[in-house]
């Protein structure tokens, strides 16, 4: 027999509903939708979740780009071995704009002026 909860309405539909309350979901999310359609300019409050810091150097931001499109590159090539057709065409294209992109950052960081006066790629700590 099923035991009767205080928020149960008798269906017995199989879903979970009962850990939602749907009243305080609306009172939590109302103000931020509220605010955003109140004032269109202002920036949509998930947007804040992937954010940089505005002191990171050059040095930084190029070497985290060019380890984020070396990870592309190899996923999108990984992707592409499991894909046929233009399916995998499609892929091979994105692989090949993630090395091209690859290329001009790390070149970008070949001849970025180090804080020593030095050139080239600055060396990596293993810390």
């Amino acid at each position: 027999m099923k035991k009767k909860t205080p928020n149960d309405s008798g269906s017995s539909d199989g879903s979970n509903n009962e850990n939602i309350d749907l009243s305080k979901l609306s009172d939590i999310t109302e103000p931020l939708v509220s605010a955003r359609l109140r004032n269109p300019n202002r920036p949509d409050p998930v947007s804040h979740v992937f954010t940089i810091l505005p002191n990171v150097d050059k040095e930084t931001l190029l070497c985290h780009a060019s380890e984020t499109l070396a990870s592309l590159n190899v996923m999108s090539t990984d992707l592409a071995g499991d894909l046929e057709s233009s399916r995998r065409n499609v892929a091979l294209a994105i692989q090949q704009l993630a090395a091209m992109a690859e290329l001009l950052v790390n070149r970008a960081l070949d001849l970025l002026e180090l804080p020593d006066g030095s050139r080239g790629t600055p060396p990596t700590s293993n810390a």
